[in-house]
């Protein structure tokens, strides 16, 4: 969400807390919490859950009516945060009541109500425009300091397409004890699944009515490269099952594929204009894979995103002809056209649900919408064969298919970003849905490699020029930058970044870039560079580093406490430095670095100095491996960093020649 429109809401919010009125007496689930012991926590933790309560009731027509409560203990002053409300919203979900009380350590307590609340609707989504009913509903809790509890509750009625619901009760700080009920209408039933929680029976309280209480759960700290919240958290799923059936909460995926295949039915029925633009796109291609590129590449780049997302439409595509004459869509509506399109010459696909962060659906999970994102699977022809086609996968019933992400301008037709790699999502088939892992690419397809020439004077400074050939992922986040940029002294802002990471004192006489554009081609850099007292001397010496450019090493490990969460990375991937340093005249080399050598099942590295000729030439190779590394590694995973940090330290040593 866009920060800016936070803190200009936060800023609405601060403004009309000033009309809060002083409270009477809080509910008594609110006072309860001022004595209550609070939970087990870390010493620095901001706030703790004192209470949680969801309680669900169903409606014979299938309508629901929602109760949510939370109060929290404010510890320090970075739990203020928990001061500010925000409750989402649609057409299908109507907030009818809202209130939120403070206690404070001393003094009056505070009320605010539905007057003192500001609604808004969110604002527009990254590289692209949103029309959507999904709105916000803002309620400051004044007084959100240190010592202070603050709570509210609200009221939603409810009119979901699909019959489930979602129990979150564990949260990123310790919650002291958390309830949830569901009341439901004679002769429904419900299917409880538990994520990341042993299953709790609940206790029956008659007449179609269940309770569940969970107390003392612990709170997911923050870990750098750890996995998404979503992927961790406890958390029960629920799905209600009505007596006719309707629109029933799915039993299993190939349930969820069908419903999604009903909604889609009509949406791919090419139109005498889209045939026309296929016949032209592909009048010039020979083959069946240029064909497919040609078609890629048109809703790639010529559909520009816009979600129009209304209703239904959060999850029904719009049709392709709309979609062709209006040249915009978002995810669903690009993967529609491009079926479509893909269809005309041949080609069958189908359509794959994801959502956009890895792990955020894990291959134990129930069915359920925990996905925002839709991309393609192209039915690759048997004899179409070609290496640029890595993001493959076998399937037995219908081939090899190419997964490819219309959406995503930036990577080509044959590749998968980052964090769809090793990701799962629904396959949506004629036979009903199924859920599938997404190819991880190779390390070789993503990388940099970075070559340069240097020569290194006397008085110690280095001068040359280094050419960079950027691949795959690194290649994407690289192009990202650039796009995003508009004049030629911000693009060079990434090699002043590089540059600064490795080197004292340095200036950049000249830089180019090319294939910016081009995301089938590698991205190249060449630029030239001086560093004053690059080698230093001591004595008649000079200690020189061989590696010139590029940090390896990362500190993130380096921490008290023991790895509790796997380490996540973006993307396998190969990096490369050949630095070739041509001695000053009169000397020579007196000692060498060691060879590093290390090979692990998730990563390695590998370097070596020597000398060639009057120059000394630093190679290495820094190879990810793996998507994710188990807490178990993360202590060989710090020493291997901690091996990179001193090979990236270490110096060759020159002497005057016959000394």
């Amino acid at each position: 969400m866009n920060r800016r429109w936070w803190q200009m809401a936060a800023g609405i919010l601060w403004i009309t807390a000033c009309g809060a009125s002083l409270a009477g007496q809080p509910p008594p689930w609110v006072q309860a919490q001022a004595t209550a012991p609070a939970p087990d926590h870390d010493r620095d933790a901001g706030a703790v859950v004192m209470y949680s309560e969801d309680a669900l009731t169903v409606e014979p027509s299938g309508g629901m009516h929602r109760l949510t409560r939370r109060a929290y203990r404010i510890l320090r002053p970075s739990g203020s945060s928990f001061g500010l409300v925000k409750i989402l919203f649609d057409a299908q979900s109507r907030i009818t009541a809202v209130h939120g009380w403070t206690i404070p350590a001393t003094g009056q307590g505070y009320e605010v109500g539905e007057r003192d609340s500001v609604e808004t609707a969110l604002p527009g989504v990254l590289d692209g425009q949103l029309m959507s009913d999904l709105r916000a509903k803002l309620l400051h809790l004044p007084a959100a300091n240190p010592g202070s509890i603050v709570a509210y509750e609200y009221e939603q009625e409810q009119r979901p397409y699909v019959m489930t619901d979602e129990w979150e009760f564990q949260e990123r700080i310790p919650v002291r004890e958390a309830h949830f009920t569901l009341q439901l209408p004679a002769r429904w039933q419900y299917r409880a699944d538990w994520l990341n929680h042993s299953a709790d029976q609940p206790a029956p309280t008659g007449n179609g009515r269940w309770s569940w209480t969970l107390a003392g759960i612990s709170a997911i700290p923050n870990e750098s490269f750890m996995p998404p919240w979503q992927g961790l958290a406890g958390r029960m799923i629920i799905a209600l099952i009505p007596p006719d059936g309707r629109n029933a909460g799915f039993q299993n995926w190939r349930e969820m594929g069908s419903w999604y295949l009903g909604l889609t039915r009509d949406r791919r029925e090419a139109s005498p204009q889209i045939k026309q633009r296929v016949a032209e796109l592909t009048a010039a291609a020979t083959t069946p894979l240029e064909k497919i590129q040609a078609l890629a590449g048109f809703t790639q780049r010529d559909i520009r995103y816009v979600a129009i997302e209304l209703g239904i439409g959060g999850y029904r595509p719009h049709a392709a002809p709309d979609v062709f004459t209006h040249r915009y869509g978002d995810c669903k509506d690009k993967v529609t056209l491009l079926s479509t399109m893909l269809h005309e010459i041949g080609i069958e696909s189908n359509y794959v649900i994801v959502n956009a962060t890895r792990g955020a659906v894990t291959a134990d999970m129930p069915a359920h919408l925990g996905f925002n994102h839709m991309i393609i699977a192209i039915q690759l022809p048997e004899l179409l064969k070609d290496p640029s086609l890595q993001a493959t996968a076998s399937h037995e019933r219908l081939g090899r298919l190419l997964y490819f992400d219309p959406t995503n301008e930036i990577t080509p037709l044959g590749r998968l970003a980052g964090p769809l790699q090793g990701s799962y999502g629904l396959l949506v088939t004629p036979d009903g849905g199924e859920l599938v892992q997404l190819p991880q690419l190779p390390p070789g397809s993503s990388g940099v490699e970075r070559n340069a020439l240097m020569t290194l004077s006397p008085a110690g400074q280095l001068s040359g020029t280094v050419h960079e050939t950027w691949t795959g992922g690194s290649a994407d986040g690289q192009r990202a930058m650039l796009l995003a940029t508009t004049q030629d002294t911000e693009r060079i802002h990434r090699i002043e970044a590089t540059l600064a990471d490795s080197l004292e004192t340095f200036r950049i006489s000249s830089a180019t870039v090319g294939n910016a554009r081009v995301n089938t081609a590698p991205l190249e850099w060449n630029y030239t560079l001086d560093a004053d007292g690059y080698a230093k001397a001591t004595g008649d010496l000079l200690l020189v580093r061989p590696r010139v450019l590029g940090v390896k090493t990362t500190g993130f490990l380096e921490t008290r406490e023991p790895r509790r969460e796997p380490i996540v990375y973006e993307f396998p991937y190969r990096d490369r430095d050949n630095f070739e340093i041509k001695l000053p005249d009169g000397y020579e080399v007196d000692e060498l670095p060691p060879q590093v050598n290390v090979d692990l099942p998730y990563a390695s590295y590998h370097s070596k100095s020597e000398v060639v000729g009057h120059a000394v030439r630093y190679q290495r190779t820094f190879e990810i491996k793996a998507l994710s590394v188990p807490e178990s590694q993360a202590i060989d995973l710090r020493d291997f960093y901690r091996t990179i940090d001193n090979d990236e330290r270490m110096q060759v040593v020159l002497k005057r020649a016959g000394h």
